[in-house]
């Protein structure tokens, strides 16, 4: 497994390395020791969640804080998605910031996203399966989001705003300046 720093600190690209074949293909799709001994971090994931979604379905921004905070290990099983992780540390150099990448079940990229990152998705392929590890435990109270569209983050979603098919809960999202203080 490679695994690359992102410009955002301690949000990393891990891309496994595939053994192909005629009869198809083998990947290790994690290891604890090498991610850590790569990255530098420890993680011990705990929850394994998956969604299935057709294409403009946008998932997102969300956040779990104080001690329910998640840092997240998430793939695309079949088809494409842009995954978008937003640094939401209020002490952070990158405060704000955020980066976008394309994950699908052809190129088996993987991103890992820390504590203290807002996380969504926008699927781009007809359906998506979208597969994540979580380090922490869901909990309800502790749950946040920031409004995908935000103004002041600028994300360029690739799709037209028509395209979108966002949840009623996930379309009255604050923004970044409005949401609660997650640490």
């Amino acid at each position: 497994m490679n695994v690359f720093p992102t410009k955002l600190s301690g949000c990393f690209i891990l891309e496994p390395k595939i053994i192909r074949d005629a009869r198809g293909y083998f990947m290790e799709s994690f290891n604890e020791k090498t991610f850590q001994e790569a990255a530098g971090i420890k993680v011990h994931f705990v929850q394994d969640n998956q969604s299935y979604s057709t294409k403009g379905v946008l998932r997102g921004l969300h956040y779990q804080s104080g001690e329910h905070a998640q840092a997240k290990l998430v793939r695309v099983l079949h088809g494409a998605v842009l995954d978008v992780a937003v640094d939401i540390r209020p002490e952070s150099e990158t405060y704000g910031q955020y980066v976008a990448e394309v994950l699908s079940g052809e190129n088996q990229r993987q991103l890992f996203i820390p504590r203290g990152f807002a996380h969504g998705f926008l699927v781009l392929s007809e359906t998506a399966t979208f597969f994540y590890k979580c380090d922490n435990f869901y909990n309800k109270e502790s749950e946040g989001g920031i409004m995908y569209n935000d103004a002041t983050l600028n994300i360029d979603w690739q799709l037209d705003k028509e395209e979108l098919l966002v949840s009623e809960k996930d379309a009255v999202l604050p923004t970044l300046a409005e949401s609660k203080k997650v640490w």
